[in-house]
């Protein structure tokens, strides 16, 4: 199809029945929520979120630069959580990944579950892709 691109990063676990982003309409990027996996698909850090956290950044960046992005293109997060009292742990995590001036809008849900029970959050991003990512493509 036109006007997209699926991209599936060697350095992300392989996916099972979906991308890991789609680059649609030239700039806009909608990548995959990311968790705690390892490139096994096993869980890092099982019921510590500070851990989970650590890897899903982790996973989440390297998605971000896989698409030609840093984390300053990032416009968009929704953060999925199952516990309620990982909030703070949750917020300090993200405050860490990006400059006070340049965080992008987000969204934070509580859920009862994830693809692994034993996962504690999922981030997904929306990337807008700068020019110098562009003109690299070409």
């Amino acid at each position: 199809m036109s006007g997209r691109r699926h991209i599936d990063p060697v350095a992300l676990r392989k996916t099972p029945g979906y991308t890991h982003a789609v680059v649609a309409e030239g700039t806009q990027v909608h990548l995959t929520g990311q968790v705690a996996w390892d490139l096994e698909g096993k869980v890092v850090g099982v019921g510590d979120i500070d851990r989970q956290l650590e890897q899903t950044w982790s996973n989440l960046r390297a998605l971000v630069e896989a698409v030609g992005a840093t984390m300053d293109d990032v416009v968009k997060l929704t953060t999925y959580a199952v516990r309620r009292e990982d909030m703070p742990a949750i917020g300090a995590a993200k405050r860490a990944q990006f400059a006070a001036e340049r965080m992008p809008a987000s969204t934070l849900v509580f859920v009862a579950g994830l693809a692994d029970p034993d996962l504690l959050v999922e981030i997904e991003a929306i990337v807008v892709l700068s020019d110098s990512a562009l003109e690299n493509e070409s």
